[in-house]
């Protein structure tokens, strides 16, 4: 959270320190002298800097610092807050709050009050990334000539692309615009002065056509999915365009330059923030379920939901219980054949077997520096796997070599490496005396993680490289099952030659025929490709080659990676060795490979030999890429590198060599197998600051498309009343300027009566709009079709669609009908109706409402309307058995109150029917945890607790709500 210069009276201005000769200040926690500093998880000490920073005597206080300095005794125990220092929002969780803001300028202008007074108090950023859909694509490359490795009377060692004639009239590459020779390139649908579709171009490098890598020119394809993105989402950009104009504290992020968790990590993280002169630990909570990526940069973050976010940017901090921090240690060297991906499986495969749900995991040991920061935000990104809240990589040497090759100064790094340092959030892990106390440690050896391959007919079915070959040898001796072949001790050895190019060769069990690096599934790491392409530099630098019979090809999984193989000088290696670009899109994985030479086929035949396939893609069932090849392993593209330089998967890479040089000299794999140092010093110097470049390109650039929406230059948003996708809500009808006195609810009727396990899916789903819901009534009232009318996700700015959408699930269990639907009963005419129907009578019969259930209601993920829906519909109060915690908070934060029922009762044991009207008096001074009366029509009366857990929930109940409390202030 921006930090607003402190005054005089902040309890912890005695903390205030300063780097560069004064001109920056920070509040150091290490000058509290508190041995209890030193014995914190880094992540803790995070929230601790917050706390002492935002102080403020309201929403955080001294009691909350003092419970995290005590967080070893406090720890899943105290409840503290938090202010991040930033929220990170997608488009389509960001527009019900941007609406919020733009109704709230609305209402205090009506009181005279300057409406640009409205803005977040939370530096936000905004990535218009989730309205993109697909309307043009080239098609898959499938069944297309094989490039690489096939066959014609030309073929020798080099391996060279056989020459095609042109089709579609001789046009070339970077003839037309986006035209390619070749046929298998089709066009778009129909579109006026259509052309051909080609790859994704990159920012400052030539679009390569993936069949002949020669440049050809901008992508048709891209551009009319642009304008169809236009068409579709004209309000909602024209919306967003003025948000980044009219509010301070926004940063929106125009569409097509890149998805929200990858900006975040590659562009807007800053590990410390600097405003009004004070330096602090950036932090972030965010919409995406990939926030969690941030983590591995040493910046604090996680996903929330729509409404939590929109508090925070309102200035309230998030309400969390002390989290346990599981220390994961890492000790032990890195196996030199193992790859990132290896490691990262690994490690999450051990944390899910920790048993870790809901905890913090904070990363240490010597183990730590040999991950690069890749390794380290992918594993990240994984907390989801293994139900950690986070998985926090402390900054270190690492982290700061890093940055050196993306969007920071040197300049900055200094102030950062100072900062960091002072307030003992910068980490050496080789040095065990700055260890942290954890709640309990796991320790996880880099040395044990060994590199496997799977085959040779199921993907599970895991070999360990070390063991190939032994294991290879078992299959053939295995009865016909999901490994074995059964194939007779007298057979194993055959050999049967044929010819090839005129030259002779021999196949026996386990020749390797098919060889396929594929990066479908690698892209998020380029170290392995990396690693691929400097073993084939290696191995062609060795003098070694692959087979020309055997069957190689390189399917990248997107023109990025042909850019950085490319950029890092591999490419021409792979080429020299048969690895040759065969296009974009699914080929060997799904049985798509070029028909294997006919001497190859014959010859397995005639031994009824096992041949194989190599592949780094993540299919490979018997038979799955030709009829003949029944063995086939998934491998890291390095390792199919190895396999077809060797000719067999028969091989044990640490007692035989892959071959011998031109002087007959023994080369092993260990001898061109490149190093992680190497390796990481590559994707450093080409990848990372070629992508970096590329985006703050893009960034400063922004794109024509965005640059032509236009947008009103208004401090007040224009609504356009015909619009049914941004309406202004009605949050803040009848707003005064004084906090009105508690108001008893009298006479209430219940709108539900729902049982236990009431999801947020019940309350407010996020799917299809039904064509018999209220939400489809509205639309058609507004001459839209079914097909017009999208989902309630992407109708979120128009509150007329989302309280019809309100209680609308197929799956809505309501007693008071009998039967799943979204239908409740009228108690005061006995019809049965929409929810959104019936509440829309009530409230013209100035009727309230309340809502009863059982146990547990609102579980399940955060959603924007699960409160604000309720509170539209007219629902003054929930009496439940129990509440969901985030869900409570939100319907405080709505100015619902949440009742829950005393221990051992319930409606049943209460015997209400649900059909009585209900009376709850409110006194004048309402308390944390105040148990209250519900008086009804039959004449009955219980207790039940309101579960306002702190004053700042009656203060913001009492004003009605957040909203309705952030806009008095400035009144």
């Amino acid at each position: 959270m921006a930090y607003t210069s402190p005054v005089k009276e902040h309890p912890y201005s005695h903390l205030i320190d300063t780097l560069k000769d004064g001109q920056i200040k920070f509040f150091n926690p290490y000058k509290l002298n508190d041995p209890r500093y030193d014995k914190l998880p880094l992540s803790i000490r995070v929230l601790l800097e917050a706390a002492i920073r935002n102080c403020d005597g309201f929403y955080t206080k001294q009691e909350d610092v003092q419970n995290i300095l005590h967080w070893q005794q406090e720890q899943n125990k105290a409840e503290v807050p938090f202010s991040p220092a930033r929220v990170l929002l997608q488009d389509f969780t960001g527009i019900p709050a941007m609406v919020d803001l733009a109704a709230m300028r609305d209402a205090v202008a009506k009181h005279g009050v300057d409406p640009s007074l409205v803005n977040p108090k939370c530096p936000t950023d905004l990535i218009v990334d989730h309205s993109l859909q697909i309307d043009y694509s080239k098609c898959a490359i499938q069944n297309a000539p094989n490039p690489g490795g096939g066959e014609g009377p030309s073929q020798g060692p080099s391996r060279s692309v056989h020459s095609r004639p042109p089709s579609r009239g001789g046009a070339q590459c970077g003839g037309q615009r986006g035209s390619c020779s070749k046929a298998a390139c089709s066009d778009p649908p129909a579109s006026p002065g259509g052309s051909p579709a080609s790859v994704q171009q990159i920012e400052n490098t030539p679009l390569l056509c993936p069949f002949h890598l020669q440049p050809v020119s901008e992508v048709e394809t891209a551009l009319r999915n642009q304008e169809m993105e236009l068409i579709r989402n004209k309000e909602r950009l024209q919306f967003f365009k003025w948000c980044s104009k009219a509010f301070k504290n926004v940063n929106v992020v125009p569409p097509d330059v890149g998805a929200v968790h990858q900006l975040n990590l590659e562009y807007l993280s800053r590990v410390v923030q600097v405003s009004d002169g004070f330096i602090y630990p950036d932090s972030v909570v965010g919409t995406d379920s990939h926030t969690t990526m941030i983590n591995g940069l040493g910046i604090l973050g996680w996903g929330v939901g729509g409404i939590e976010s929109e508090a925070i940017m309102l200035g309230q901090p998030i309400s969390l219980t002390l989290p346990q921090v599981v220390g994961c240690k890492l000790v032990g060297s890195i196996n030199p054949l193992t790859t990132s991906i290896d490691i990262v499986l690994g490690i999450t495969k051990h944390l899910r077997q920790a048993g870790i749900a809901g905890k913090f995991v904070e990363f240490f040991g010597p183990g730590v520096s040999q991950l690069s920061v890749p390794d380290r935000t992918t594993i990240a990104n994984m907390c989801p796997e293994y139900n950690a809240t986070v998985s926090f990589f402390p900054v270190d040497q690492v982290t700061l070599k890093h940055f050196k090759k993306t969007n920071f100064t040197q300049e900055k790094l200094e102030l950062l490496e100072s900062y960091m340092k002072a307030v003992k959030l910068f980490r050496s892990y080789e040095d065990p005396s700055e260890d942290p106390q954890y709640s309990e440690v796991i320790e996880f050896n880099l040395s044990s993680m060994v590199p496997y391959v799977s085959g040779p007919k199921r993907p599970q079915d895991r070999v360990a490289v070390s063991s190939m070959k032994e294991d290879f040898q078992s299959c053939l001796d295995e009865k016909v099952g999901f490994k074995g072949f059964h194939i007779a001790k007298e057979k194993q050895e055959i050999r049967v030659p044929f010819l090839h190019g005129g030259q002779e060769y021999q196949l026996s069990h386990g020749s390797v025929v098919i060889a396929a690096v594929i990066s479908c599934t690698n892209n998020c790491n380029p170290s392995v490709m990396l690693t691929a392409g400097l073993l084939a530099r290696k191995a062609v630098e060795a003098g070694l080659l692959v087979k020309p019979y055997i069957r190689t090809s390189l399917a990248p999984g997107s023109g990025m990676v042909t850019h950085y193989l490319n950029a890092s000088g591999v490419l021409p290696y792979f080429n020299k060795l048969g690895f040759e670009v065969i296009g974009y899109g699914c080929a060997t994985c799904v049985g798509n490979t070029a028909p294997l030479p006919e001497a190859v086929v014959d010859a397995i035949k005639q031994g009824d030999l096992v041949a194989c396939g190599v592949l780094s893609g993540n299919r490979h069932f018997e038979g799955r890429l030709c009829d003949c090849v029944r063995a086939n392993y998934l491998a890291s593209p390095p390792l199919v590198v190895a396999y077809a330089i060797a000719g067999t998967v028969g091989v044990d890479f640490e007692k035989e060599p892959l071959g011998l040089t031109s002087d007959g000299k023994e080369v092993y794999l260990r001898d061109i197998w490149p190093s992680r140092e190497e390796v990481q010093q590559i994707e450093e110097d080409t990848v990372f600051s070629s992508i970096f470049k590329d985006l703050r390109g893009r960034m400063e650039k922004g794109n024509t498309f965005w640059n032509n929406v236009e947008c009103s230059d208004s401090v007040l948003f224009p609504w356009d009343h015909k619009s049914t996708y941004i309406r202004s809500p009605s949050f803040f009808s009848k707003l005064s300027k004084e906090v009105p006195p508690p108001q008893s609810i009298e006479n209430a009727h219940a709108l539900l009566f729902l049982g236990d396990k009431v999801t947020t899916d019940h309350i407010s789903p996020a799917g299809s709009i039904a064509r018999v819901s209220a939400a489809a009534k509205y639309l058609m009232s507004k001459r839209l079709t079914p097909r017009e009318f999208n989902s309630y996700g992407a109708r979120r700015g128009n509150d007329a669609v989302m309280t019809r959408g309100t209680f609308a699930s197929i799956k809505l269990q309501n007693r008071f009908i009998g039967k799943p639907g979204p239908k409740t009963l009228h108690i005061p005419s006995g019809q049965t109706l929409d929810v959104f129907e019936a509440a829309d009578r009530y409230q013209r019969d100035g009727i309230p409402l309340i809502i009863l259930a059982g146990k547990d209601y609102g579980s399940g993920n955060s959603r924007d309307w699960v409160a604000k829906g309720p509170y539209l519909l007219g629902v003054r109060a929930v009496i439940a058995e129990s509440f969901e915690k985030l869900h409570r908070n939100q319907l405080v934060g709505m100015g619902i109150m949440p009742l829950q029922f005393l221990s051992g009762q319930n409606a049943d044991s209460l015997e209400l029917s649900g059909k009585e009207r209900f009376s709850i008096t409110l006194p004048e001074s309402l308390s944390p945890g105040q148990e209250l009366t519900v008086k009804t029509s039959q004449g009955k009366s219980f207790s039940v607790t309101a579960l306002f857990d702190t004053d700042t929930d009656v203060i913001l109940f009492q004003h009605g709500g957040l909203l309705r409390y952030v806009a008095r202030t400035l009144l």
